[in-house]
């Protein structure tokens, strides 16, 4: 396929970029296979980039003096261009949908982009599951293992090859368990606790069915979690209702019988699904761009989107993972698949637990094994966005749910992340459309079968480098070891303004306030490095004069 069939009218003068909060910029509109570009005429530095990828809809008002095509983005912004004549709009606006749709992601701009910043480290190989166990090897080598039962994805499509497993349970039962777990998700180690041997493992939904079907290989991988006299007790964690799962039982899925993993708690914390979870998402994003509405219609309007109430579930559910596991207990997280909110409590959970989940490796990491290798079917999920016109069930944005929530703990403990709120916004950005190869596909067979490794640059590679991190990072940030218990109390949850209301583009007061408080830590680390050296230069004079004789050591 040719890109340029596409691209009727590749240039045009005249062309007026609308933004809200800003002033009109006028100049020159390209559309190349991957971009759509304006370039000012007054000042060159004005430019606009726009990845035809970025955008979710495209919009258009034919006007005999001049037309306007409205571009809302898959990152809530909403351009809107002034195009001269009727014809023009026409053929830019069916070049932007065409391009903004293509299918085949072999062809989206990742697998074109050459970086030209110098790379210092290759992100696609920074975050594996063996370099990941390598850093807890110490702690779990006499009870783990790294399996690679899942060589060349015979038995899980949606599992990297290497897995985290007991050492006390061979492959072959790991293979009979696998049988018994929607797609083949068996129970894999997602995170050792160290300060009391607990573990997090996640995995999809047993098929027992309703006549509640057994498997006793199953059995064995999940009760010899609590074979050692550390571990007494454990909890399965179910991120869908009761409701839910009579239902899915009736399709065949269900959850573990009682009678079979005895030592075993069930609970239940639902999380909505994501189906349900992306109209939630419109009718927030609907609120927000209803400017014009009074106080109490706006806030009934994203009442009534009840995103909020789904972060306070998710964090709930994250929360109570995270108080089991310090009391002493063992949890298994599962919803029905395993690759949407069972992703959301075991990344959040680690979130709470471990102060190295709080810097930018350690995050990177926790997304790498959490979500990219975990199976988390990104293409799928973060093909459209809010303002798509055509709905597919496939759609649903988990991710931003758990970078909201991520959000709202780092909004109640600032000081304890080394990086800011900017780095979430470029995650989130990047997970919808991206010049990198880190979010495409929807799971680790389809990126070796693609060789994305060998034909795209790593997010990881481009975020590391010391010129872009450095925007990225928290001045404020003091590690902090302790367990952070985020508050879920309503007044305490607040609007992700900087990314649901991002196209008003003002200066809010808590940033003035940010960047005064940055200021201030500033200042104070430069006063107290000047009353260091001015000890230091005193005690250089105190012993100058004692080898002189001028100071009577006597007399003190």
């Amino acid at each position: 396929m040719e890109f340029m069939e596409y691209i009727t009218t590749p240039k045009l003068d005249g062309v007026t970029l609308y933004q809200a909060n800003q002033a009109p910029i006028e100049g020159t509109l390209c559309i190349t296979a991957h971009h759509l570009i304006l370039s000012s005429r007054q000042d060159f530095s004005e430019e606009l980039w726009l990845l035809h990828s970025s955008v979710d809809s495209v919009e258009k008002r034919l006007n005999g003096s001049e037309s306007i095509i409205t571009l809302k983005c898959k990152d809530f912004q909403i351009l809107k261009l002034g195009i001269p004549s009727a014809d023009d709009c026409v053929n830019i606006a069916y070049s932007i949908e065409a391009l903004s749709n293509i299918a085949d992601i072999c062809l989206s701009y990742p697998f074109y982009n050459r970086v030209p910043i110098e790379m210092l480290e290759d992100g696609w190989h920074a975050y594996t599951v063996e370099t990941e166990f390598s850093r807890i090897q110490n702690f779990v080598a006499y009870e783990w293992r790294l399996s690679y039962v899942n060589k060349n994805y015979k038995v899980c499509s949606s599992y990297p090859e290497c897995v985290v497993v007991l050492k006390s349970v061979d492959d072959e039962t790991l293979i009979k368990s696998a049988s018994f777990r929607q797609n083949g998700r068996f129970p894999v180690l997602s995170y050792y606790h160290k300060p009391n041997k607990m573990v997090l493992m996640r995995c999809s939904q047993p098929l027992t069915g309703p006549n509640n079907r057994r498997c006793r290989e199953d059995e064995v991988v999940v009760n010899s979690v609590l074979t050692t006299s550390s571990r007494i007790r454990g909890y399965i964690v179910d991120t869908r209702s009761i409701t839910s799962t009579k239902m899915a039982a009736a399709r065949g899925g269900g959850v573990e019988p009682e009678a079979y993993y005895p030592q075993w708690r069930r609970v239940n914390q639902p999380i909505e699904r994501p189906s349900n979870l992306q109209d939630s998402l419109t009718r927030l994003i609907e609120a927000c761009l209803d400017v014009g509405a009074s106080m109490d219609k706006w806030l009934s309007k994203l009442d009534s989107s009840n995103w909020l109430g789904h972060v306070k579930d998710a964090l709930t559910c994250a929360c109570t993972v995270a108080q089991y596991m310090e009391n002493g207990g063992s949890v298994l997280v599962h919803g029905g698949e395993g690759t949407d909110t069972t992703l959301v409590v075991t990344s959040l959970t680690q979130l709470i637990l471990n102060p190295d989940c709080r810097t930018v490796v350690g995050f990177e990491a926790l997304l790498a094994r959490e979500w990219i290798q975990a199976g988390h079917p990104f293409s799928s999920r973060c093909c459209k966005s809010a303002f798509a016109t055509s709905k597919n069930k496939q759609e649903a944005p988990m991710f931003l749910l758990f970078l909201d929530c991520v959000w709202q703990i780092w909004q109640q403990f600032s000081c304890s992340f080394e990086f800011n709120e900017q780095f979430l916004i470029i995650l989130f950005k990047h997970a919808y459309a991206s010049q990198f190869g880190t979010f495409l596909f929807n799971n680790e067979q389809e990126r070796s079968e693609n060789k994305l490794s060998e034909k795209t640059i790593s997010l990881w590679s481009y975020l590391n480098c010391p010129k872009i991190l450095c925007q990225y990072m928290n001045p404020l940030y003091e590690p902090n070891q302790s367990v952070l218990w985020p508050s879920v109390l309503p007044h305490s949850l607040q609007l992700w303004t900087s990314v649901y209301q991002c196209w008003q583009r003002f200066l809010p007061i808590q940033t003035e306030i940010w960047d005064e408080i940055v200021q201030i830590k500033q200042d104070n680390k430069e006063i107290r490095a000047t009353v260091v050296k001015m000890k230091k230069y005193l005690v250089k004079l105190e012993k100058e004069a004692l080898n002189r004789g001028l100071v009577d050591v006597s007399s003190e």
